[in-house]
């Protein structure tokens, strides 16, 4: 199973937030550092096209986990959330296993 870690305590804004991701996840240099491009990178985790380190298995999932996840800005936890939803109900529509499971630590 694949892991990104993400620490609350180097996230204090959306712009470290996006730094944090995108060496996480291993976004391109491109990476537009907002959330529709944090949705593009993610949607095609299962083809090896270069939008970030992980390519899947049919039904593997990427594990995201939070650590400290109450640090988080709420706003940052919020769109996260509901943005890690929006990948998964992607691949659903698509007929495939969500690839995402978030983590709150």
């Amino acid at each position: 199973m694949a892991r990104v870690i993400l620490d609350s305590t180097e996230i204090t804004d959306w712009a470290s937030f996006h730094r944090a991701c995108k060496g996480a996840f291993g976004f391109p240099d491109f990476y537009g550092a907002n959330m529709d491009a944090w949705i593009d990178c993610l949607t095609y985790l299962r083809e090896d096209d270069g939008m970030s380190r992980f390519v899947l298995e049919p039904t593997e999932q990427l594990v995201i986990e939070v650590v400290k996840s109450a640090r988080l800005p709420r706003e940052i936890l919020q769109e996260l959330t509901e943005c890690s939803a929006a990948v998964n109900r992607s691949y659903v529509e698509a007929g495939d296993e969500a690839p995402l499971r978030l983590v709150l630590q």
